[in-house]
């Protein structure tokens, strides 16, 4: 099992940046697959953005991509997620998930519920 704890959220203006982070328990950090997704109030839980077990492939949604990164160090078994130019309909809870994988299967997991494990979120709110 992993568990996972999101950081970083906040109240920021739209054009900023925002770094968030995942912190990872367990050291089998490696063999899990790693996503971000959001919540905004009254809507289901959309993907954001995705990255292998091995961090040489990522994936993002179009809302994001371009203005988005996503990135792991599997030494501090963290997950990160930097946006810029931060918009109103950005605003949301982001969440991050882990998928076991027993391989680098190289596919892309942008379904909740293709992950088993989830953090309990942080809130990011962009005001116009």
């Amino acid at each position: 099992q992993v568990q996972l704890v999101e950081s970083g959220g906040g109240l920021v203006q739209a054009g900023d940046s925002l770094r968030l982070s995942c912190a990872a328990s367990g050291r089998t950090f490696s063999r899990y697959a790693m996503g971000w997704f959001r919540q905004a109030p009254g809507k289901e839980r959309e993907f954001v953005a995705t990255i292998s077990r091995s961090g040489f492939s990522t994936y993002y949604a179009g809302s994001v991509k371009g203005r988005s990164t996503i990135s792991r160090d599997d030494a501090k078994n963290t997950l990160y997620l930097r946006m810029n130019s931060l918009k109103p309909e950005d605003t949301a809870v982001y969440y991050c998930a882990a998928r076991s994988l027993t391989y680098d299967s190289g596919s892309y997991y942008t379904n909740p519920h293709e992950y088993d494990y989830w953090g309990q979120g942080t809130q990011v709110t962009v005001s116009s």
